[in-house]
């Protein structure tokens, strides 16, 4: 496995991310720890979750996806095989949401506790809080670097200016800057990360660990009708916002690639996202051990310049 260094943080990194937000939702505790098993023994090394996860369960209160994650942790003994990535800012309730330094240095002791572990490989801030100073944030990561209990900090769903703002913060007052960030990017989400994140995440050399790299399971080929909702929990909303006559499109020129490497369109997708100069480590999850056979396939996958291109014309936006 060739692994990546994650922007300017020394982290080293597979060529894609496991993210964490099925454990304790679509995966229960036993699979959870045979999926983790797995992705280690395929030669990849970074889980992303957050604190967030699985708050939008009916009954979940936020953490377990992170629960899970320590209890493995605890049973396994290879938390220094992993690139833990977790998150901070989405609502947990009671109050509980944003970056504010009181918040912050709260929410990452509990995930600590959640995660069984002392330190978080990538601690992000999940969500711009447009109330809190950027100052204050970026100083209350540096107090959790300076503690030991941060490697290295990162941003999610952040747009190019505020990035940039924070970039220029942490520049002028000497603090920890977002080496990472974590935007929405796939071959049908992709004109709002391309116009400005990418360039100037390439300039200031940040990471990028995009979510949703196979559109919420749409590029996998599997919801090709309406009537393909039914598949899986989130079917509705995927064939709702993806099932048109451009995602149709796309679904054609990942299955035309596929079929020159013998491939799926999974594989092909996420392929091209782990091409892209911009990209670190495309997110993606799994919910069986033959997806996640699918996966470590899709990571070596070199697509040639003729297939890069037909993607990149079918997916192409107005």
């Amino acid at each position: 496995m060739q692994l990546r260094e994650l922007g300017r943080s020394g982290l080293q990194v597979s060529p894609l991310a496991f993210g964490g937000n099925v454990f304790g939702w679509t995966v229960d505790e036993a699979q959870s720890f045979r999926l983790l098993d797995a992705w280690l023994d395929a030669g990849f090394n970074v889980v992303d979750t957050a604190d967030v996860y699985s708050r939008w369960v009916p009954g979940h209160v936020g953490g377990e996806s992170e629960t899970i994650i320590g209890k493995w942790f605890r049973q396994s003994g290879k938390r220094n095989r992993v690139v833990l990535a977790t998150k901070v800012g989405k609502p947990m309730g009671d109050g509980k949401a944003g970056l504010s330094a009181a918040y912050i240095r709260a929410a990452v002791d509990a995930s600590l506790t959640r995660l069984k572990t002392d330190h978080i490989d990538l601690y992000q801030s999940h969500d711009d809080d447009a109330g809190t100073p950027l100052e204050e944030t970026l100083e209350a990561f540096a107090g959790l670097i300076k503690a030991g209990k941060v490697r290295a900090i990162g941003a999610s769903n952040y747009s190019a200016p505020r990035l940039a703002e924070a970039l220029d913060v942490s520049e002028r007052l000497g603090l920890p800057r977002y080496e990472s960030l974590q935007p929405l990017y796939n071959l049908y989400d992709r004109a709002v990360f391309e116009d400005a994140l990418a360039p100037l995440c390439l300039e200031r050399g940040v990471g990028v660990v995009n979510f949703y790299a196979l559109a919420a399971g749409f590029l996998t080929g599997k919801y090709r009708s309406a009537a393909d909702a039914g598949k899986s929990a989130r079917g509705a909303n995927t064939t709702k916002t993806y099932l048109n006559a451009r995602g149709l499109r796309i679904l054609a020129a990942l299955d035309a690639v596929a079929a020159t490497y013998g491939a799926t369109p999974a594989q092909v997708a996420i392929a091209w996202q782990i091409a892209q100069p911009a990209v670190t480590a495309p997110i993606a999850s799994a919910t069986s051990t033959a997806q996640l056979d699918e996966l470590a396939k899709a990571a070596m996958l070199e697509l040639d310049d003729a297939s890069i291109a037909a993607l990149e014309a079918a997916s192409r936006e107005a």
